[in-house]
């Protein structure tokens, strides 16, 4: 601004050596400049260099650019025209001397001596072809014809031309006349001449044509074309560059500008003058104020006729006239004007060889401050949004959240700030119809003000406020509390103490998400003296608005969450079946984060044996805890089958395949991404126990001396993988022994490995005391994190063995006979037992089972009785084929014998072995 004006206004002489182009794309100006660009050939211009101020020449937009342009034109006209003139005259030059050649060749072989003579000698061509040929040759013409009068050619250059018509006119030439013509023959364009040969008295007894092409009499001439092209082209040459030094001068004393541009530049510079917000002053050399625009004469209060008067006579004030009439560099030195403190800046107009003077821009600086007040205050409040959208939804939890807002809010925006949310809110859920609220979050500058405390609950009469907010979704504001009398009316003793306490100023804003309320936000103002006003009713709905998102994400995930402990709790067991075969303590924890899909069981089998399972489903949250219900429940049907763990845990992988197959067509939710699970039976009278896992981290065994080891037992696949083989391990077990079973989120984080993991696992083994409370107690206060994000489940079983004296067995043969001594035998074992009571049913019970072993099965048949719990009868045969139960009919002779047995116990089934199958029943004891 300050060389604009310092150069415009001052009509300096001094101007930018050049243009700069209209059609060039703007450019930051050089590092040493720093100069705003304006318009084309505007005296704000840089100055160009030499290659600039030529491009600009030859734009042609510029006035010097179009007279040089002009002047090019018409050099190169000229000498198109010398040149087009040149070819014409050399083309004219060529023809008059090819007709000229011809006649005369054509004229010296008629009259040759010995011409006419050779035309009557009975044969002419053998005479006039050699000598055609010889003066062809020696006169550099293409061809010399000699014909009779008829035409017929006697030479010709190409001899299977004689004998044939002459191309030609040749009238003329038989009545005695010469006659010459351009014509286009085989050769090329050319011109030929046909003469007469007369006898002695004057007869025309033939004819000689010769011819020549043009091209053979212009050969010089085209030789000498690129010597007069390459004399134009210098020509040329010298005279754009002398056009080009006049263009250059012409350049430089117009600046580059065309007829319009030039014409508007100074229509521009008034303009741009005039409308800035800054005053502008150009003074002379000798304290002269040469321009004033009309801003500096509102700042200053200038007299209309200013301009041309000394700056010491303008009425300024001494120190800013003295500044002025200096012409001294200054940078925003604030002077005092009337009622107005201005800051100046000023420098000088000489820096760069221009005229002498200064250039002073005037600011009121009184106004720029009120906005720079107010642009601090947008800036604050801008702040405080975007600290919102990072400080508040820290959490997923709705009772911080609501305290993040209230922190954010004090004291940045208001001096107290409460958050009252509706009941079903804190539980996660929807608030229908609900007129109570909760106090959930509060913050103030100190902590006596007499507004509701924490917790307590509030129901809103309908004149205040907040239940207007809540009514009409729209944020109320009450400048006044002491006049508010609505307000007032909720509980006129309490407000009579806020209003004493200092607070005086409310705005209400409903917390809404979407179409829900879920309560409102209200800002207490006490300290600062002044009102809320309508831009802080808008700074506080955007941010209740930003903080009501966060509030009803965590709502929702409070609501899911409930849930999906809910179920998960639905779907674990809550209490161990009865058995005698392990003594067993577990521990369940879900993560911190999350509702996980581990789970365990304990399920007895027959013949007093045990399953243990632990399981582990990939993932968390709603979907995880119900694909957990479903894989529990599998294992409990495929339990009843009494199958091995290794079977089981195939058609366990089937299912989970299944499952992820059918989820994945339908799109809905995620897909199963897979499950680990362990799967171990424990037989009592054997102390073997079976164990398969799936993926799933090894069992730890507990030594009755307290030596800790994990078992090698084989990892098979993640269930749902599909396709592979899973494989058990025999593990003989000492009574007193403590088989360990657990997941990974006991043995895995983010910070150790799952080797890190075992090894601290089995130093807390050894340190757990003998029973397994005690040993779930130390394993979980030694390895599970202050904040787990897995869940962890921990079962813990020692074993026990059923004595030998509670166990009984005989083999039977397959001889029908033998049921009576199979009958003796149970009864003199019960009556060992003191189980006489239960004789006659398992007399019955043996009978059916073996009779039937006899009848459909295969030897051996062996008799197993054990006294546990309940009175269990196990019938093993060879035979894998399976009775069923039915009803007889009247006339069948059997079929009742199972229906029998079913009516007489608790339960019985069938397991397969590999050397046959085991039809076992239990009844209950004697109480």
């Amino acid at each position: 601004m300050v060389r604009l004006l310092g150069r415009s206004g001052a009509r300096s002489t001094r101007r930018p050596s050049g243009p700069r182009p209209s059609h060039a794309p703007d450019r930051a100006p050089r590092a040493p400049e720093r100069r705003a660009r304006r318009m084309p050939g505007s005296p704000l211009t840089p100055r160009p260099h030499a290659a600039s101020r030529l491009r600009s020449a030859l734009s042609g937009r510029s006035v010097a650019g179009q007279v040089f342009v002009l002047q090019v034109v018409i050099v190169l006209l000229l000498v198109v025209a010398a040149v087009l003139a040149l070819v014409l005259q050399v083309r004219h030059d060529t023809t008059k001397e090819a007709r000229n050649r011809s006649v005369a060749v054509a004229e010296a072989f008629a009259n040759a001596p010995g011409t006419v003579e050779a035309l009557r000698a009975p044969d002419p061509s053998a005479v006039l072809q050699p000598r055609a040929e010889a003066a062809r040759k020696a006169t550099k013409v293409d061809f010399i014809v000699v014909m009779n009068t008829d035409g017929v050619r006697y030479t010709h250059p190409k001899p299977d031309r004689i004998g044939k018509k002459f191309v030609g006119t040749i009238a003329p030439a038989l009545a005695g006349r010469t006659v010459t013509e351009e014509i286009t023959g085989t050769i090329g364009p050319l011109v030929q001449a046909v003469v007469p040969v007369k006898a002695p008295d004057g007869s025309v007894v033939g004819l000689v044509s010769a011819g020549i092409t043009t091209e053979s009499v212009g050969g010089a001439a085209n030789r000498q074309m690129p010597l007069v092209l390459l004399a134009a082209a210098a020509g040329l040459a010298l005279a754009t560059g002398g056009t080009a030094l006049v263009s250059r001068r012409l350049l430089r004393q117009t600046h580059g500008l065309g007829p319009h541009e030039m014409t508007r530049m100074y229509e521009h510079h008034d303009a741009v003058l005039h409308a800035v917000r800054e005053g502008v002053l150009i003074v002379g050399g000798e304290g002269t104020l040469l321009l004033a625009n009309d801003e500096a004469h509102r700042l200053l209060d200038l007299p209309q006729d200013a301009e041309g008067r000394h700056v010491q006579d303008i009425g300024l004030t001494p120190d800013t006239a003295g500044l002025l009439s200096s012409g001294r560099i200054a940078t925003d030195e604030v002077h005092l004007v009337k009622d107005r403190l201005l800051a100046i800046n000023q420098r000088p107009t000489d820096s760069e060889g221009g005229p002498p003077g200064s250039v002073a821009t005037l600011r009121d600086s009184t106004e720029l401050r009120a906005l720079s007040g107010r642009a601090e205050a947008a800036r604050e409040r801008l702040n405080m949004l975007y600290d919102a959208g990072v400080a508040i939804g820290t959490s997923l939890d709705v009772t911080r959240t609501a305290e993040e807002l209230a922190e954010l809010s004090v004291p940045r925006f208001a001096d107290f700030a409460t958050v009252d949310l509706f009941d079903a809110v804190l539980s996660g859920g929807q608030p229908e119809g609900a007129t109570t609220l909760r106090r959930t979050a509060m913050g103030g500058i100190r902590k006596d003000a007499p507004l509701y405390p924490l917790g307590q609950q509030i129901r809103l009469v309908d004149s205040s406020p907040q239940a207007r907010s809540l009514r009409t979704g729209q944020a109320v504001i009450e400048p006044r509390l002491s006049e508010a009398v609505g307000w007032q009316a909720q509980n006129l003793e309490r407000s009579a103490q806020i209003v004493e306490y200092g607070i005086h100023s409310l705005i209400t804003v409903p917390l809404r998400a979407g179409s829900l309320v879920l309560g409102v936000v209200s800002f207490w103002r006490s300290k600062k003296p002044e009102p809320f006003d309508t831009e802080e009713v808008a700074l506080a709905e955007e941010l209740v608005a930003r903080a009501a998102v966060s509030i009803d994400n965590a709502r929702r995930y409070t609501r899911e969450h409930s849930m999906a402990v809910t179920l998960q709790r639905s779907l674990l067991p809550r209490t161990l079946p009865e058995q005698n075969a392990l003594e067993i303590a577990y521990r369940y924890l879900p993560a911190q984060a999350g509702v996980g899909g581990d789970w365990f069981d304990v399920l007895p089998l027959s013949g007093a044996r045990v399953a243990l399972v632990v399981g582990d489903v990939v993932g968390h949250g709603l979907h995880a805890a119900a694909t957990m219900g479903r894989l529990r429940t599998a294992v409990h049907n495929f339990s009843a089958l009494d199958l091995p763990p290794d079977e089981l845990l195939a058609l366990l992988d089937e299912l989970v395949g299944r499952i992820d197959q059918d989820e994945t067509e339908e799109g809905g939710s995620a897909p199963v991404t897979g499950a680990t699970c362990l799967y171990a039976v424990y037989d009592p009278v054997s102390r073997i126990c079976t164990v398969a896992r799936a993926g799933h981290p090894p069992p730890a065994l507990i030594h009755p001396d307290g030596s800790v080891e994990f078992p090698d037992v084989p990892a098979g696949p993640p269930l749902g993988l599909g396709g592979l083989p899973f494989e058990t391990a025999d593990l003989e077990l000492a009574e007193g022994s403590r088989l360990v079973l657990y997941t990974d989120g006991l043995v895995e984080d983010r910070e150790h490995d799952i080797d890190v993991g075992l090894e601290q696992l089995r130093t807390a083994l050894e340190r757990a005391g003998k029973s397994p409370e005690d040993t779930c107690r130390v394993v979980l206060d030694s390895r599970l994190p202050a904040r787990s994000s897995d869940d962890v489940a921990l079962l813990v079983a020692r074993t026990r063995a059923l004595p030998a004296d509670r166990i009984a067995e005989w083999q039977v043969p397959s001889d029908p006979a033998a049921v009576a001594e199979a009958r003796a035998s149970i009864t003199r074992q019960l009556a060992r037992w003191g189980l006489d009571e239960l004789t006659f049913t398992t007399e019955l019970i043996v009978s059916e089972l073996v009779t039937n072993a006899i009848r459909y099965g295969g030897d051996p048949i062996h008799v197993r009785v054990m006294y546990d719990r309940t009175l269990i009868c196990e019938v093993f045969d060879s035979s894998s084929t399976s009775p069923h139960l039915r009803y007889a009919a009247m006339t069948d002779e059997g079929g009742r014998g199972l229906f029998l047995v079913a009516q007489l116990t608790e339960r019985w089934g069938t397991r397969y072995t590999p050397a046959g199958k085991v039809i076992w029943a239990a009844q209950a004891l004697p109480s």
